[in-house]
């Protein structure tokens, strides 16, 4: 069900609700698949009998409807994959994240000054010394080695304990020849330590040379934990699926997390970058 948090200005909201609220801020008709969303907000009163949105929508809606750079984080860890992002318009910046087994989202108001901040957050950056050393600080293998890895934690299958786990990704990564060691030893380490593989995006749309278009920038990070962070340098970011195969490069780079952060700022556009923004949508007043 969506709720709301006035002392926050945040909101729980599922897919089909911010459907719903788009359709309804655009002064448009809701689809008949969308009833029993709309019917939901009403009970919250996020809208009225008429359709007409509640006055504590107006910053989150006119960023939904009208974002200059969409942001999109996307994470996977041993509960499954979960889809963050941020929202920046020209007034307001909106950030939305999910949560492990619920359909609902949070989205919330941002203060503008604090996304850099809001964004390390949510990837869960932490500066900390307590990251063991490794003997090796690339590792470049290929992409179906390590899916064979990570099939590993992805099965159903119960270890007795963390070094059987650990043993059973070996043997999984050892099974094409590719890797000897110390090679082998380490990415069954990072990957029996993996808290979480993440990809930030961010587009917007740009003119260059007389023609719009979407530009993106992006980059992919491994959290080893008492491992550290590593960086995916290979496949680059954004890296079209159709263009991965089993046999594509892949290669970790060990950072630290003032390397994140700065990549994590470098993410946005500058303001020369950005096209002027067109007119905007038709929307009723909320």
């Amino acid at each position: 069900m969506p709720s709301f948090d006035i002392s926050r200005s945040r909101f729980h909201l599922a897919d089909e609700h911010v459907i719903v609220l788009s359709e309804l801020a655009a002064g448009d008709e809701v689809p008949e698949e969308f009833v029993a969303a709309g019917k939901e907000l009403l009970d919250c009163g996020l809208i009225d009998e008429d359709g007409k949105l509640s006055h504590l929508l107006l910053p989150l809606m006119k960023t939904v409807l009208t974002p200059g750079v969409i942001i999109s984080l996307e994470a996977a860890s041993r509960q499954g994959k979960l889809h963050h992002g941020m929202l920046i318009g020209e007034e307001h910046v909106v950030a939305h994240e999910a949560w492990p087994g619920v359909t609902e989202a949070e989205y919330s108001c941002v203060e503008p000054k604090m996304l850099v901040w809001k964004l390390a957050d949510m990837v869960n950056l932490q500066q900390s010394s307590a990251a063991r050393d490794t003997a090796l600080s690339v590792v470049e293998t290929t992409i179906g080695t390590v899916e064979a890895g990570l099939a590993v934690l992805e099965g159903e299958r119960l270890f007795r304990s963390a070094d059987d786990e650990r043993d059973a990704i070996r043997r999984a990564l050892a099974t094409g020849g590719s890797l000897g060691e110390p090679v082998l030893t380490l990415v069954a380490d990072l990957i029996s330590e993996l808290r979480s593989s993440w990809r930030l995006t961010a587009a917007w749309q740009a003119h260059h040379e007389g023609q719009d278009g979407v530009e993106t920038r992006g980059f992919a990070v491994w959290d080893c934990g008492p491992i550290g962070y590593w960086l995916r340098e290979l496949p680059t970011e954004p890296a079209p699926a159709e263009r991965i195969t089993p046999t594509s490069t892949f290669r970790l780079v060990r950072v630290d997390a003032k390397t994140i952060w700065t990549r994590i700022t470098g993410l946005l556009p500058d303001e020369g970058e950005l096209r002027q923004p067109a007119s905007r949508q038709r929307r009723q007043d909320f």
